[in-house]
This record gives structure tokens, C-alpha cells and sequence, in this order.
């Protein structure tokens, strides 16, 4: 079912990597864009009738507090204990993230950098194949540790108009001001833009399929996103200790995203290349995500033999997973001194991706496509911006005047000059 190559072969279809599958939905997409910018609510009410087929007349875009109020007594009480306990894990990590002010003293000059929360963030949260109150923990605790004053969230809603009650359990912990009832493009456009009903915001964070992927991309710059995000990725780095069952569900745990997710192992021989295979197909038949798997592993599933460690580390930092796993007996340091670009690395047996994914503590927001190489894991960073400030005396002023004059005309900005020689301190 997994394609086996060598080393060498993958490394060759790394570097011819083909254009990334959302620009194929980028004239879709400035369509929808276009129209939420002119309609407004009225747009977004069109797509919730279209696209989520409602039927109900007196849909809002705007969860009540009725809603809320019912949301929450549906919501069992074990599910609200274990998505809690998430939470205050997921918090305990990111507070140690935050960014704080700084400043000091440098030769008759004060200078620091000042570190403030963005005021209004939205947050997508996607629909379709599954619920996602993980989504909405990984991106508002962040947000809420920052000290984001205005989190907002959009979501599609079910045919009946409501959203899942887990949802608005887990906005309530994360202090979020106000839960929409749209998703896809127009969810994105409409929080870069405002509308009568959604607030601009600052900046839009948050996974989501091909349209709402290229929407960000479309609205960069208007507003600040988190990421350029593709399919669900995952790496495993196994040798012949490697426990197959733990690796065959850890591969099947992404694969179950969506048919384009990727799995890809590394091991050292066509021996355990064969037996992974054995035991994917096996335990394929008897999934309940059959074809989804069937699907994700035949498409975008590979064993790649390796030689040695440092042939195996050259694939994952060209590949530059969302997810690792190293599932053989290696130290942090050696990781650490080897794998450079890769979202979030499980180390050991006992350590499966959906630790990461829901409990753990750790940001499931990842980067996917090869953007690990120059993106993080979504963080408390995210939500902060940085102000630069400086104070001269007038003794600092007096020692720099000459050097800024002269820099200032040897790029042709006489004015620049200007504005220091006026204070004429000589």
C-alpha cells in the first residue's frame, strides 16, 4: 500500500515539488472575497444556505445566548472534565512562551522594546469530517495568555444551523466574545473586512480546507494570519526495534484527516519496509475510516529506506514534517543536534501524535508543506506585537550628530540630515 523508495529517489521528488493545491481554488476564492466585501451579511447567509444548506428561516450568524446557555447543559459532564483538564495543560505550556517588555541603559541613550497583546484576533474553526474543540483551545489559549481584549470565532454550523456544543464549552474557557455561524472563505473575508454582524479583526489564526487556506493567503496584509496550513503531515523515524502497531495506527492517526494527509516512514531495511506494509493493509480492512485510508496511504503514503542517520536527517529537514516521530532509541541531544525543521517531534514508543494533537500541552497548529523550515508552531508569540522605543540625551546626540549626518547624505536623504544638523549641537 506504501510506496517504498529509496533515500536518494525521495530526495529527488522533494526538490521537484509541484505548486501547492489551493492556488487551483484562488479565482473561487477572490470571488467569494469580492462578494463579502459588497454584501456583507447577506453574502455570508447565502453560503450558509448553499454551502451548509440550512433550512432554517430564522438562522443567525451570531451564536445567542440561548444557544450558549443550551450548548453548554447538553455537553456531558465528562466531556467538559476532559476538555478542562486540556485546557489547563495547554495553558501551563504557553505561559511559558509570553514575551515581556525590556529596556537598559547604553551610553547616554535609553532604548527597549515594548511588547503588547493585537487587540482583536478571530480564530477559524473548521467543520466537515470531525469536531473541533482542540482547534479551538490550540488557538484561543494563546490568544487569552497574550491578552487578545476581542477573540472571536468563526465555524460552520450543521444543517440545522447549530454548532457543537464542545465548541462553545471550550470558548467559554478561553474568555472568546463572540462564536459566528459560517465558515469556508466567507468566514476568512469577512473577519479580514467586518460586516455588520462580524468585527474586523487584527489578525485570523486557524486550520482549514483548500478555500480557507488561500483566502489568508488573499487577505495577508489586510490582516496578519498564522500560517500558510496544507494537509495533515506525518514522519516516522523507525529502525528494527520499532513497535509496527504502534507505528501502523500512529500513521493511520493522520491519515484519518482527509485523502490528501501524508504518512511517510524511515527505516534502515526493505525487511521492516515489508512488514509496516503487511500491517497497514491488515489493519486497513478493518477500520472504521477504511476508504479514507485507503485513500490518504496509496496517494501520499512512502517507506523510505535509509543507510545511515544522517541520510535519514537530510529527508526529514528537506521534508520538513508537521508531525515526527522518532520511535527508536535516540537522546535529546541527538535530535536536537540533527533535526532542525520539523512542527513537533514525539519522542519514544509511548508517545503518540494525538498526545500532541489534544492533551499534552503543546500547540497542535503546526506548519505544514516544507514551512517548517522558516514557520513555528502557533504560540503565545503570535498574539504579541513589538514596539521598538528610543530616547537619546542630548550628550549621545552630541556624539552620533556627524556619523548620522554623513550616513544619512551617503544615501541621498538630505532631509534625514537635515532633521539631526537642525539641532546643530557642535
Amino acid at each position: 500500500m506504501l510506496k517504498i523508495l529509496s533515500a536518494q529517489e525521495y530526495l529527488t521528488k522533494l526538490q521537484n515539488k509541484t505548486s501547492p493545491e489551493y492556488l487551483q481554488v484562488k479565482d473561487a476564492v477572490e470571488n467569494i472575497i469580492k462578494e463579502v466585501i459588497e454584501k456583507g451579511d447577506d453574502a455570508l447567509l447565502k453560503y450558509a444556505r448553499d454551502f451548509d444548506h440550512i433550512q432554517n428561516n430564522n438562522f443567525n450568524l451570531r451564536v445567542s445566548q440561548d444557544e450558549i446557555e443550551r450548548g453548554l447543559s447538553e455537553l456531558s459532564g465528562s466531556m467538559k472534565s476532559i476538555i478542562k483538564e486540556a485546557y489547563e495543560n495547554i495553558f501551563l505550556f504557553h505561559t511559558k512562551e509570553k514575551e515581556h517588555s525590556w529596556t537598559f541603559i547604553h551610553n547616554n541613550s535609553f532604548l527597549g522594546q515594548l511588547v503588547n497583546p493585537i487587540e482583536k484576533a478571530g480564530v477559524y474553526v473548521p467543520g466537515g469530517k470531525g469536531k473541533y474543540p482542540s482547534s479551538v483551545l490550540m488557538n484561543c489559549v494563546p490568544a487569552q495568555i497574550a491578552g487578545v481584549s476581542e477573540l472571536y470565532i468563526c465555524t460552520p454550523p450543521d444543517k440545522d444551523g447549530m454548532i457543537d456544543p464542545s465548541i462553545i464549552y471550550s470558548a467559554g474557557l478561553c474568555g472568546v466574545k463572540g462564536i459566528f455561524k459560517t465558515g469556508g472563505a466567507g468566514a476568512i473575508a469577512a473577519l479580514a473586512y467586518g460586516t455588520k454582524t462580524i468585527p474586523k479583526v487584527y489578525k485570523i489564526t486557524g486550520p482549514g480546507n483548500l478555500y480557507v487556506t488561500m483566502a489568508k493567503k488573499l487577505v495577508y496584509g489586510e490582516v496578519d494570519i498564522d500560517m500558510i496550513a496544507g494537509p495533515s503531515e506525518i514522519m516516522v523515524l523507525a529502525d528494527e526495534n520499532t513497535n509496527i502497531d504502534y507505528l501502523t495506527y500512529d500513521l493511520f492517526s493522520q491519515s484519518e484527516h482527509s485523502e490528501d494527509a501524508s504518512s511517510i516512514v524511515l527505516v534502515p531495511d526493505k525487511k521492516i519496509a515489508d512488514k509496516i506494509n503487511l500491517s497497514v493493509q491488515e489493519k486497513t480492512l478493518i477500520s472504521k475510516r477504511k476508504d479514507i485510508l485507503t485513500a490518504a496511504l496509496s496517494n501520499n503514503g512512502y517507506i523510505i529506506i535509509y543507510s545511515n542517520l544522517g541520510e535519514a536527517y537530510s529527508i526529514i529537514n528537506e521534508y520538513a514534517p508537521e508531525h515526527l516521530e522518532v520511535m527508536m532509541d535516540l537522546d535529546f541531544i541527538e535530535i536536537s543536534n540533527n533535526i532542525r525543521n520539523v512542527g513537533s517531534i514525539f519522542v519514544g514508543q509511548h508517545t503518540p501524535e494525538p498526545i500532541g494533537d489534544y492533551f499534552a500541552g503543546t500547540n497542535h497548529c503546526l506548519p505544514t508543506n516544507g514551512t517548517a523550515k522558516y514557520f513555528s508552531p502557533l504560540g503565545v508569540y503570535d498574539f504579541q506585537k513589538r514596539t521598538s522605543i528610543i530616547k537619546y540625551s542630548k550628550e549621545r546626540l552630541k556624539q552620533d550628530y556627524q556619523k548620522v549626518i554623513d550616513f544619512a547624505e551617503y544615501e541621498g536623504f538630505y532631509e534625514h540630515a537635515n532633521s539631526v544638523r537642525i539641532r546643530n549641537l557642535n
